[in-house]
């Protein structure tokens, strides 16, 4: 499974989806869209607005979500 999370280093929403991550052991790739522009808008244009956290799993993005909302996707797709 490939999951690119883009998160802010520091903020509860993007905390949130780093704990249900680490819950279920899962690789993933921490991207920083505060301190990388480029990042930042990467995900807007793959996400198509501005809001974080986005995660991509296995190419769906999943945008402005919480770690409930990412749990409940992992879950429902028997991820």
């Amino acid at each position: 499974m490939k999951i690119q999370a883009y998160l802010k280093p520091q903020c509860g929403w993007s905390n949130g989806v780093r704990a249900i991550l680490a819950k279920y052991e899962l690789e993933y790739e921490d991207r920083d869209i505060i301190n990388d522009p480029e990042i930042y808008a990467e995900m807007v244009n793959k996400s198509g607005q501005t809001l974080s956290p986005c995660v991509e799993i296995n190419g769906i993005m999943l945008a402005d979500v919480s770690g409930e909302e990412v749990e409940s996707y992992l879950l429902s797709n028997e991820l």
